[in-house]
Parts: structure tokens; C-alpha cells; sequence
């Protein structure tokens, strides 16, 4: 008789060590989000952000490319740039060293006086980055596969569901801090067993839990489900684009996940790991060049007050049970046909978990 899988041990959710290792490598050997591209619409515009403990900016060229450099000077390391702005060069504010858009050494006080230096010898370090629908992307592993090779499809899949991605921007950014992992968290958004007893709103008005499937498609997890009557949809979901009447999901392993709403109203989780019990869920919404539309506005604010606010008591109350002493690690609910009362997902990604800590 074959054992049934069990879920993580509780350390894998608790310990700061391994919280730790995965700043060291998942964090650092995976694709992560940096900033919408919106936010660098000229040359020299800049957009600093963190990944797993480095500080980077992303800056538009005078040729146009978008590059992505660690945030530190070449001569003596001080941070180069902070938050956002726009820039005709980027100047170190330590001892003015002095760089160029693409990163080269422009120039720097008195550096003639160094025997034997060549400038062009010193360049800042650049980051591996790829823009995805309008989304940057880095990995700080330098010999990283394509997003293609990690998410197959998911580009190609996205851009049926959002045929006007070049023109979205965001419309509004909101923090949603979590007091646990950001696995617990991350897990929780991968799967809607909990979704008919948790989520009536979400569950009722917008998706057929009955329906809902999530199956693995490279290290993206694509949802899939069919939708309730639009009849009874709180905001006008015609568009004009095919797949206005659906709802899609595409979680980007480890920390993203694009949701197009009926409608081809986008939307965008971003897992922010603080420590091993906090996380920060950074959710997007976006309209055509940014215009404050009322009807995303609405349906932001009802998601807020429903299914987000149902998921925060869920995650942490998940996380103070795994530190009680009375836990042991469940079978998963592994159904091979799937569906909505299936924890096949759970199973993937505790898999990709586990193995990026334990190799």
C-alpha cells in the first residue's frame, strides 16, 4: 500500500535558517519581479528595488534597452541611486564617480592621476533581466533560463487574455502585510479546496468552484475555472476582447501571479518575503494608460474586503499552528483527476520547496 504524501515540516515554514538559505539561493537563482516598465517610460528614469538582500535599479537607456545593475558604485561601493527618478548620468554620491546609462565608466575626479588606468576596465555589475507583458523581471543568476523555458506558454497564454498589455498601467498598488511564511501564503493562493466554505463572495459571484483546476505547466501554475452567471457581476465586464467573459490565473513560481478577471481586468500578486513569519502581499491593479476607473476601483475594493481579508485570518492562523507543538504534517488531498477539492498543486510546489532547500 502506497503512503500518502504529508505536507512540509513545520520548520521548513518557521525556522529563520531556512529562511536564510532561501535568501541565499532560491531567492537568487529564480525570476523575480523588479518594476513595471511604466515607471521607466524615458531614458534615464531609474526604479530601485530588493531582491533576496541586494539592492538594484533598473534604468531606460539613451538606446532605448532597459538594464538592471547592482546598486553599488565600482570604487568604492557606496549606493549609486535611491527610490526613483530620471537621470542624464548616474553619479556615485560619494566621490562622484561618474557612469554612463549602459553602465560604463564615464569619468571621475582626478582618476588620470592613477598610473595605468583604463576606464574602460570598469563597468557596473548588470543583473540578467527580461521584460514579460510589460513586467521587468531579474535573476540574479547569470546563467538563468528564459522566462520562456520556465513558464511555457504563460506569455503567449496572458497576451490572448490581454490583448492591450502594451497599453495597461497601474492604476494601484496595495501592501498587504501577512503575519506568516510567505510559503503559507503562497500555497493558500494555489489552491481553492478552502474556497466554497472561505470565500463566498469569490465563490459565488465570480468563479464555479466546482469547476476550478489548477494544473502544472513548466514552474507556472495555470488556473483554470469557468465563471459564475456575469448576469450578476458588480461592475460592466463587456470589453470588446475575447475571453472578457473568463477568469485565468498564472503563478509564476516563486513569488508572482498574474489574474485576468471577467472583464480582462488584470490583476497582480507580489510575494515580498520579510522574514520567516511576514510577508508582504504587494497586489496590482491596472486600466489603460492608468486611468482611475471607477469600475476596477470598485472591484478592488470588494476583493479587498472579501476574499483578501478571508485569507489573512486563514495564513496566519496557519501559521501559528505550525508552531504548536501539538502539529504533525498532514496527508495531502492528491486527487489524479484533479479539480477544486484536489491539493495536486500544493503537492507541486512543496516539491519545488523542498528541493531548493534540501537540493
Amino acid at each position: 500500500m502506497t503512503e500518502p504524501v504529508r505536507s512540509l515540516d513545520a520548520r521548513y515554514y518557521t525556522d529563520p535558517s531556512v529562511f536564510a538559505a532561501e535568501c541565499r539561493g532560491l531567492l537568487a537563482r529564480t525570476w523575480q519581479f523588479g518594476c513595471h516598465v511604466s515607471d521607466l517610460a524615458e531614458p534615464g528614469a531609474y526604479q530601485t528595488f530588493e531582491i533576496a538582500g541586494e539592492s538594484l535599479f533598473a534604468i531606460r537607456g539613451r538606446d532605448d534597452v532597459i538594464r538592471v545593475f547592482y546598486n553599488v558604485c565600482q570604487h568604492r561601493a557606496h549606493q549609486l541611486v535611491e527610490g526613483s527618478g530620471t537621470t542624464r548620468v548616474v553619479v556615485c554620491p560619494y566621490h562622484a564617480w561618474t557612469y554612463e546609462l549602459t553602465g560604463e565608466l564615464r569619468a571621475g575626479p582626478n582618476i588620470k592621476a592613477i598610473e595605468g588606468f583604463d576606464k574602460s576596465t570598469v563597468c557596473l555589475t548588470e543583473v540578467r533581466s527580461e521584460e514579460f507583458l510589460g513586467f521587468l523581471f531579474v535573476n540574479l543568476d547569470p546563467d538563468a533560463q528564459p522566462m520562456e523555458d520556465w513558464f511555457p506558454n504563460a506569455r503567449a497564454e496572458l497576451s490572448e487574455w490581454l490583448p492591450h498589455w502594451a497599453d495597461l498601467k497601474p492604476i494601484q498598488w496595495v501592501d498587504i502585510p501577512e503575519r506568516c511564511n510567505w510559503k503559507v501564503s503562497v500555497e493558500n493562493y494555489s489552491e481553492c479546496y478552502h474556497c466554497s466554505l472561505n470565500h463566498p463572495t469569490f465563490a459565488s459571484g465570480v468563479v464555479k468552484p466546482e469547476t476550478y483546476d489548477i494544473q502544472p505547466q513548466g514552474m507556472c501554475l495555470r488556473h483554470t475555472t469557468e465563471c459564475q452567471s456575469l448576469d450578476d457581476m458588480t461592475y460592466d465586464i463587456h470589453s470588446g476582447f475575447d475571453h472578457y467573459d473568463e477568469y485565468s490565473s498564472w503563478f509564476l513560481w516563486p513569488m508572482f501571479s498574474f489574474q485576468v478577471y471577467p472583464g480582462n481586468v488584470l490583476n497582480t500578486y507580489h510575494w515580498r518575503a520579510i522574514d520567516a513569519e511576514n510577508v508582504v502581499v504587494w497586489r496590482g491593479w491596472y486600466s489603460v494608460d492608468g486611468v482611475d476607473d471607477p469600475k476596477i476601483r470598485a472591484l478592488a475594493q470588494q476583493d479587498r474586503e472579501t476574499t483578501v481579508e478571508e485569507d489573512i485570518h486563514l495564513v496566519e492562523s496557519v501559521q501559528r499552528g505550525l508552531k504548536s507543538r501539538g502539529y504533525r504534517p498532514g496527508p495531502l488531498v492528491v486527487d489524479p483527476c484533479g479539480g477544486v477539492n484536489s491539493e495536486h498543486p500544493i503537492l507541486h510546489l512543496q516539491r519545488w520547496m523542498r528541493e531548493a532547500i534540501d537540493g
